[in-house]
């Protein structure tokens, strides 16, 4: 599990493309420590494992399906991506639950400044704008963010210039692909609600600590 708060950017440094999958080379320092093969890090937010480690780099293999769902696949030697470890037990949670399990892409249409935040318009598909809500969570490539602003074809996030700093945002421009992951939780609050009786499909405190919330 990851908590959205990216820790450096790293760089591509080689991708060897197979007929369905790849392995990606990845420059990095502080991702690094403590880091051991078969460990987990966030890579624009997609969940990859450590298949190699170096002096200064990691490898990992990124499956068919990764490639069909991310971003990952647009990316080449030298693309710069958000990097983040795995949280341990005794970490600090400074932003949400991020499963590293994207839901989809969605596109930027719009970056605007209001003042010293700067907002982000993207668009993605209906089946994931479901779980979008206002004043929730949203990771985009791993970031974990607030959502201000809903619509029915896209949605909208306010950074402050720390983050865009700190993270690939301050590459992106409009017409860029993202990798989105909606809030796990709402995901499966829905699922215990479509499958329990008409009567008990009201959430309550008592139906949510029955379900293990």
């Amino acid at each position: 599990m990851f908590t959205g708060i990216v820790e450096e950017i790293g760089t591509v440094a080689t991708i060897q493309r197979g007929q369905y999958s790849a392995v990606l080379k990845v420059h990095a320092q502080t991702v690094l420590e403590d880091t051991k093969i078969g460990d987990s890090i966030a890579v624009n937010g997609v969940c990859l494992t450590v298949t190699n480690l170096f002096t200064n780099s990691f490898t990992a293999d990124v499956m068919h399906e990764t490639l069909d769902r991310s971003s990952l696949a647009c990316l080449s030697r030298g693309s710069h991506v958000n990097l983040e470890r795995a949280m341990p037990a005794n970490g600090r949670f400074g932003g949400h639950i991020v499963a590293g399990h994207v839901d989809d892409v969605g596109r930027i249409t719009q970056i605007r400044r209001d003042d010293t935040a700067i907002w982000y318009t993207v668009e993605a598909k209906e089946e994931v704008l479901r779980y979008i809500v206002e004043k929730g969570s949203v990771a985009l490539d791993g970031i974990s963010l607030t959502v201000a602003a809903v619509t029915r074809r896209d949605f909208s996030i306010s950074a402050i210039p720390h983050t865009v700093r700190q993270t690939v945002l301050q590459e992106r421009r409009e017409g860029d692909i993202v990798n989105v992951e909606t809030d796990v939780i709402g995901k499966y609050i829905e699922k215990l609600t479509a499958r329990a009786p008409e009567h008990r499909r009201v959430i309550t405190k008592e139906y949510l600590l029955e379900n293990g919330f």
